[in-house]
């Protein structure tokens, strides 16, 4: 009988190895580790009191599915291949393709990752297509600059974690954007699009197969502009009658989104939910945790479920819920900082989570890389949230220091 289970990663997350790693186990699945950073991976399992281990992990360029695909054959028969890696679906679909074992459609995934095709695909289905051109080098700059409806917003064509997104106001602000980023990384691609007003407010849904489950999303506060900092989120269970989650849930499914869990995000304007974004996996900066707790420790025991083709079981979470960040707003070191907490909110939990120490070192990126920790709270009960949330986050902010 197959008990083995292919994980695909890159660097070492949180959400792999406290979330995905202990649901597979405890499902009673080996979890194969294949990754291009293995070295790094044995050293982050070298500690002690971890939730889970894999049972083994092997070198492999996880970026080349050839590469992948080669070292199948030297592997136990898996009864399912998974990542949670943005830049790794296309390669974990076609594996699972090449095995016959169930898996996401590789050039849906391919179109979520690459924001340039994502909207060359929208603008084929006439569906929220928006004003779009791909840029790498000044010489392909200067042929659209003069077309750019400003404001519009730049942003690496296949970037994660709204590093290096910026709102760009006339032609001399992209020229001098585009040179600082061409300077450090030459050739790269650049998404020009243009600019959507309104507030942003997510989808996250999981697949199973033939299903597609709208679990709900989240009303996402940002920091002011030009930078793209998600400070705030609040969880809005899905309902048939939500005002634009219907939409929204059309939107993605049109797309092609299906098997396993995936995160888009909107844009709320006047005309309706516009679609700027695909993250063809969980929920990140935490908010996949909260969301596990929610229900009972089921998401990724649902969306692993999912992906070695069982039956999907997992009911929306209907509790109010509130994410806040806790950002640097200047480089340096952490001199002091808050502790890690964890105290019953009602029926429910609230809880801090650290992402910095004193001694480390902060330089501003403007993108989520800022977060000093993260303040995770959800119960039955709105007004005890809203409570807590304003007595904590008054309290930690206190607590840190950078100098």
């Amino acid at each position: 009988m197959r008990d083995t289970v292919l994980f695909l990663a890159h660097v070492p997350t949180e959400a792999l190895n406290r979330g995905f790693l202990p649901a597979a186990q405890s499902m009673g699945l080996k979890v194969i580790l294949l990754t291009d950073q293995a070295a790094t991976h044995h050293h982050y399992f070298s500690q002690p009191d971890l939730p889970a281990y894999p049972e083994q992990i092997l070198q492999c360029d996880v970026f080349n599915p050839l590469s992948v695909l080669d070292l199948l054959s030297e592997l136990p028969a898996p009864v399912g291949v998974f990542s949670n890696s943005d830049h790794l679906q296309t390669v974990t679909a076609l594996a699972a393709a090449y095995l016959n074992l169930p898996g996401k459609d590789w050039q849906t995934c391919y179109r979520a990752k690459n924001k340039a095709a994502m909207r060359q695909y929208l603008k084929a289905l006439d569906d929220g297509a928006c004003w779009f051109r791909a840029v790498n080098d000044q010489t392909s700059l200067g042929k659209v600059i003069d077309d750019v409806p400003f404001p519009c917003i730049a942003k690496p064509r296949e970037g994660v974690a709204s590093l290096n997104v910026r709102r760009l106001d006339n032609a001399a602000q992209l020229q001098s954007f585009c040179d600082q980023f061409w300077q450090e990384q030459p050739g790269q691609p650049l998404l020009l699009e243009e600019f959507l007003s309104g507030p942003v407010h997510t989808l996250e849904t999981i697949g199973g197969g033939k299903s597609l489950i709208a679990l709900g999303g989240f009303e996402v506060r940002l920091s002011e502009p030009p930078h793209f900092i998600e400070l705030a989120a609040a969880w809005v269970p899905y309902q048939p009658d939500s005002p634009h989650l219907q939409e929204m849930f059309r939107q993605v499914r049109r797309f092609g989104v299906g098997l396993g869990s995936c995160h888009s995000e909107f844009v709320i304007t006047d005309n309706g939910p516009r679609l700027i974004e695909i993250n063809y996996r969980t929920v990140g900066d935490g908010r996949e945790f909260l969301l596990d707790r929610m229900t009972d420790h089921g998401l990724f025991h649902a969306i692993l479920q999912a992906h070695v083709g069982n039956p999907l079981e997992l009911s929306p979470p209907t509790q109010a819920a509130q994410i806040r960040y806790l950002s640097a707003s200047t480089s340096g070191r952490v001199r002091r900082s808050a502790p890690e907490r964890r105290e019953p909110c009602g029926d429910g939990i609230a809880e801090f989570e650290p992402l910095r120490e004193v001694g480390d070192d902060v330089r501003l990126t403007h993108s989520n890389k800022d977060y000093l920790g993260v303040l995770r709270l959800f119960s039955s009960d709105p007004s005890r949230v809203k409570d807590t949330l304003a007595e904590w986050a008054t309290d930690l902010e206190a607590e840190w220091e950078i100098g």
